[in-house]
């Protein structure tokens, strides 16, 4: 399936898990005419960073698959503020003084995940998001109808599933415009230029000041928008999604959270993908990350073959994707299957 021999040894491992990702790519492709190049997708930006193989250490560095007392728990250590947290956090598990891992390995995954989360530092038990849900979620929050032949695309998110997502809408005919805050610009600028710019491509760019009235006017504009922000964020500035939809037929909102709307929990690609259960198994039975932040290009195709899905059935509505349950998808196609 993934044939590019310079990237063999990335994909090796995750092979058995991506028929349901293929199977979404080749339905992107039939709606749209744009072909999706899954090995780019899921390996470019560990190639041009040069990141090692992942382990039990993420291709990044920063997220980390720790044993606790009764299973694995990714804990990922992302931006400082999280580290700066480990302090606290091995205090809360009883533990103070002492290294991450030692402190882990003595409270269970559940209470890791919890004191871990209230902290604010993304963390995961694996596989815990198997089975609650699908991938996308979809409320008809709006009336269908006819858009302008490219739509105006409206991207919010940062990183790299909701950019993605608009790449691939872009390659697709839409216009996107990436809006950025003033005082938080996207933190994947701070990476590989070079991916940054392909996931880019073409798009158009403002930095506003969301306290002012400037991203309520941009909104207004859309007819497709892409965000990751919990909802009150986005409400305290002004946004409603619900709104939004009902102001004008056959628009499109594309919510990507790690847990769903409904869950404030914090994830960044390489902790959502655990909590999916997409991960390997060592000879030993012990995991090991697969993959560069996998939840997150995973989750771009995902929402960006919902966001054509709905375009092509008259859009009025609310896509919710959550990254673990994206991830999830993979791991139970790649699950062993009884004799």
């Amino acid at each position: 399936m993934l044939k590019n021999a310079a990237l063999d040894q990335w994909a090796g491992p995750l092979e058995p898990f991506l028929d349901p990702l293929t199977g979404v790519a080749r339905d992107f492709t039939r709606l749209t005419g744009v072909p999706v190049d899954l090995p780019t997708v899921l390996f470019l930006r560990a190639r041009l960073a040069e990141h090692p193989l992942p382990g039990r250490t993420s291709a990044g560095g920063s997220c980390h698959l720790l044993p606790t007392a009764d299973g694995w728990t990714a804990v990922n250590l992302a931006r400082p503020d999280d580290t700066a947290a480990v302090p606290a956090l091995v205090a809360l598990l009883g533990a103070p003084g002492a290294e991450l891992r030692e402190a882990v390995r003595g409270a269970t995954a559940s209470e890791v995940v919890r004191q871990a989360q209230l902290l604010g530092i993304p963390a995961a038990s694996l596989g815990t998001a198997r089975g609650f849900r699908g991938p996308v979620r979809v409320q008809h929050l709006g009336r269908p109808g006819r858009l302008r032949s490219a739509p105006k695309v409206v991207d919010l998110s940062a990183l790299w599933a909701g950019p993605l997502c608009a790449r691939l809408l872009g390659l697709a005919g839409a216009r996107i415009v990436k809006v950025e805050s003033t005082t938080r610009p996207d933190g994947a600028r701070f990476g590989s230029p070079e991916f940054y710019d392909w996931l880019h491509d073409g798009h158009e760019s403002l930095v506003l000041d969301f306290a002012s009235d400037a991203l309520a006017e941009v909104v207004a504009d859309a007819d497709v928008v892409i965000e990751a922000s919990r909802p009150r964020a986005l409400r305290r500035l002004g946004i409603h999604a619900g709104r939004f939809l009902a102001a004008r037929p056959g628009r499109v909102w594309i919510s990507i959270t790690g847990y769903g709307r409904d869950d404030d929990r914090v994830a960044f690609g390489d902790d959502a993908a655990v909590a999916g259960g997409l991960a390997g198994r060592d000879a030993d039975g012990h995991p090991f990350f697969l993959g560069d932040a996998l939840a997150d290009p995973v989750t771009g195709v995902y929402a960006a073959h919902a966001a054509a899905r709905s375009l092509a059935r008259g859009g009025g509505e609310l896509l919710c994707v959550s990254m673990s349950a994206c991830a999830a998808a993979l791991t139970d196609a790649g699950a062993p299957r009884p004799c």
